[in-house]
């Protein structure tokens, strides 16, 4: 039987695609935002202090300012966590100053309302009503923010004394906006137009009503992770990753034989994945999160043995190639999807109960049990039957089956 060189073709192409996909690794990992663990930073608690009311909405508009503030540090990607009832948690990656990060974060939110020179503060945050700031739209479906003031009065002689004038609006000596009085402003309730998108509008009403609403925190607790740590972590966690890596290839392509060098193609391309995921979903990635990473790989090495292994089983009974790879890979779909559906039932679990660490490890484990089911199984599945349609897997030894295993029924 002559083998078919187009579907031979269409496997070495995929093949090909894989090992170009995959040198970009480098580039996608430099884009990968570590965590404080592998990196080094600084990590502070923060709980409000009695006597003030809070929420989860009061807690999400601290954390706004607060991130506003860690933003002026040049930091890259905080984590930021609110803890209901009263807490905040601020891990920052990279700092290298911590007394400075402790003075910036900590002191209550200043929201003012300044003169166009910015140094004469007209109105000051207090005076916005409880959550008078909000994301409307004007008659061109524009997205814009209004406000509503407690002082209507006193808020109409500033607009009419500034008319024409910008006024800048501060969150402590950040600048959110510089509106222009377009007109003196009656009634207390006024516009800032201009915002580019929802989202941008939105991230505005945030910072306005963080500082609208401060609320005085006090530090509960801090500790700061030096980065030659967080390297060694990494170091570590990397060449043992490596290490992991090197002796599964081993494995599968010895016991398995070309079937374990598609399954090696897929792991890798699986890996690779994985990490572009954690870039385009914004992870901060942490040493629980590689060890869900390397948990990822063994699970998904697992899907191509139980599939081999099903194949195999086939191929002992007396069946040909092609009818023991259809076979088998119905037969091991189910096993691979119900083991697969139970740990994503406990990583939601663990994602919804645990603590930020935990919450890595569950969304990294989540999103790797989806990618296993691209690569490990529908990968692995097209790229054995072309080599089955091509007639090159024609005989049992190709999946490691020798002769006297095969049943003569």
């Amino acid at each position: 039987m002559r083998i078919q060189k187009g579907k031979l073709s269409l496997f070495i192409l995929l093949v090909v695609l894989i090992l170009t996909l995959v040198s970009t690794t480098p580039w996608v990992w430099n884009h990968i935002t570590k965590g404080l663990d592998l990196v080094g930073g600084f990590e502070i608690l923060y709980q409000a202090e009695e006597g003030q009311t809070v929420n989860t909405k009061i807690l999400s508009d601290a954390a706004s300012a607060i991130r506003s503030r860690v933003d002026m540090l040049g930091v890259s990607e905080p984590e930021i966590t609110v803890e209901p009832p009263n807490r905040i948690r601020v891990q920052i990656a990279g700092i290298k100053d911590p007394k400075q990060a402790r003075e910036l974060i900590g002191k209550p939110a200043q929201l003012t309302f300044r003169d166009p020179t910015g140094k004469q503060i007209l109105l000051k945050g207090s005076e916005l009503k409880q959550n008078g700031a909000k994301v409307d739209y004007d008659q061109q479906g524009r997205p814009l923010v209004v406000l509503q003031l407690k002082d209507a009065k006193k808020f109409e002689q500033i607009t009419r004394k500034y008319l024409g004038q910008p006024m800048p609006i501060y969150l402590d000596d950040n600048l959110l906006s510089a509106p222009t009085i377009k007109e003196a402003i009656p009634g207390g309730i006024a516009t800032i137009d201009g915002q580019e998108s929802v989202e941008e509008a939105q991230e505005l009403v945030d910072l306005l009503n963080a500082g609208a609403l401060p609320i005085k925190v006090k530090e509960v607790q801090s500790y700061a992770v030096d980065a030659s740590l967080g390297s060694d972590s990494l170091r570590a966690s990397f060449i043992a990753g490596i290490y992991a890596l090197i002796m599964i290839f081993i494995f599968v392509i010895g016991y398995y034989r070309l079937p374990g060098f598609v399954a090696v193609m897929t792991l890798i391309l699986y890996s690779y994945l994985l990490l572009l995921s954690f870039v385009l979903l914004q992870v901060t990635l942490t040493l629980p999160g590689i060890a869900a990473f390397i948990l990822g790989i063994g699970m998904a090495v697992d899907a191509n043995i139980i599939m081999n292994e099903r194949i195999r089983d086939e191929l002992r009974k007396g069946k040909s190639v092609r009818a023991s790879v259809r076979s088998g890979s119905k037969r091991s779909f189910l096993t691979i999807f119900d083991a697969n559906f139970t740990t994503i039932i406990a990583g939601a679990v663990m994602f919804y109960f645990g603590t930020a660490g935990v919450k890595g490890f569950a969304v990294t484990l989540i999103v790797g049990i989806i990618i296993s089911f691209l690569t490990a199984v529908a990968l692995s599945r097209l790229m054995i039957r072309l080599l089955v349609s091509s007639n090159l897997l024609k005989h049992p030894g190709w999946f490691g089956v020798r002769e006297d295993e095969i049943s003569d029924l």
